[in-house]
């Protein structure tokens, strides 16, 4: 009798853990879960432990602990709280885990579950971008596999498959454009949080969704393409795809292209990192391409979407880059969620910051550790934040 797969959910009570949950949900008798983690959505974190049978649950917050273990009052279940309880729970052995932290506390777990040497389903952008050279040498040095959840990652990974790496052109990751998609220009300076925090196509958090708005998002995403297939920037690049029914492309050197087509669900990509190598039944949509009609394309307008050239910048720069790239974003965007600056500024704060602060001495492949990334960030925020009180005077 097949044994069931470990499972560990990182980021349990957010859009990719709800879907995780629901797939997992499905053939029970398959998997025996190790832990689940959210935030402060307790009544969802003890519900998703309870209904998994999980070993442990953990919120992120230290103040949140009472609560969690009177939610889980009688059903065995061990409560925890706090970034040391998050950290410990990805040392408990798993066959796969879901990494679906929002943000940057999302890296030291995903780094304590690769040193277990199983399976790390990314859906953690920051990880990547952050500290791309050190999550792909620790899944190396412990024999783990990283695999893409993104639904554009999934796509490349999927399109690759059976090919060479070295016979790849470019790799064209599609964007919706997010809720802007046709704003005229004059009017993004406008642009409310309530506003921003609606996607066309995807149900998702509030930051992500954002994110999606500027394509900050996207910014991530070609970044963790580089770092993902250890291709340069110059073969990775944006395209605008209203439909978000082509998740990506790959084209090679003889001409050919292959694209990854399905429906925004994330039950796709999460179902094909949770059975690889197997392909199994998945309950989501089907597409009929002939009621579909036509797909539309256009380019990825750099002066709309400045994030994307501070992307390809940051993937020149390599290094710690990425890290000030991301602590610089989530930092203006709480300014931008608290109304003290413009939709716009957050790329233009980024952009400043990212000039402020040179990172030097490191590359992709050495002298990169956790301590060095989480001083890099540290730094970074606290640019950021110097950076914006002068910004809100002179500009606002």
């Amino acid at each position: 009798m097949t044994q069931p797969k470990r499972i560990s959910l990182f980021g349990a009570t957010g859009s990719i853990g709800q879907s995780t949950i629901d797939l997992i949900a499905r053939d029970p008798d398959a998997y025996d879960v190790v832990a689940v983690t959210g935030g402060r959505n307790i009544v969802q974190l003890a519900e998703d432990a309870r209904r998994l049978n999980a070993d442990i649950a953990v919120t992120a917050f230290d103040d949140e602990l009472d609560a969690l273990r009177d939610a889980l009052a009688g059903s065995g279940i061990e409560a925890a709280a706090g970034q040391g309880a998050l950290v410990e729970a990805a040392c408990r052995p798993a066959d796969w885990t879901m990494s679906a932290i929002i943000g940057y506390a999302g890296l030291a777990p995903g780094l304590k579950a690769l040193e277990q040497g199983a399976t790390l389903a990314l859906a953690n952008k920051e990880s990547l971008v952050c500290a791309g050279s050190l999550m792909k040498s620790t899944a190396a040095q412990h024999g783990a596999t990283l695999m893409p959840v993104d639904s554009e990652h999934s796509a490349v990974f999927q399109a690759l498959q059976g090919e060479d790496i070295s016979a790849v052109e470019k790799i064209i990751i599609t964007a919706s454009g997010g809720a802007f998609r046709d704003w005229p220009l004059e009017d993004l300076p406008k642009a409310t949080p309530e506003q921003a925090s609606t996607h066309p196509n995807w149900n998702m958090g509030q930051r992500i969704t954002i994110d999606s708005a500027s394509m900050f998002n996207k910014a991530m995403e070609l970044i963790e393409t580089k770092e993902f297939f250890d291709v340069s920037a110059s073969q990775i690049e944006a395209l605008i795809h209203p439909q978000s029914l082509i998740h990506a492309i790959v084209a090679y050197r003889d001409g050919g292209m292959i694209s990854h087509v399905g429906p925004h669900d994330m039950r796709h990509a999460i179902g094909y990192a949770l059975n690889y190598p197997e392909r199994q039944h998945l309950p989501v949509e089907r597409l009929d391409l002939a009621k579909i009609g036509a797909l539309n394309f256009q380019p990825a307008d750099e002066t709309r979407w400045p994030a994307l050239r501070l992307a390809r910048e940051v993937m020149e720069a390599g290094g710690l880059s990425g890290a000030v790239f991301n602590a610089a974003k989530e930092v203006a965007m709480d300014a931008f969620l608290d109304h003290q600056i413009r939709f716009t500024d957050m790329a233009a704060v980024v952009e400043d910051v990212l000039n402020k602060v040179t990172v030097t001495g490191h590359t992709d492949s050495d002298g990169m550790t956790l301590d060095l990334v989480a001083a890099t960030d540290a730094m970074a925020r606290r640019v950021t934040r110097e950076v914006l009180q002068n910004w809100m005077v002179e500009h606002i």
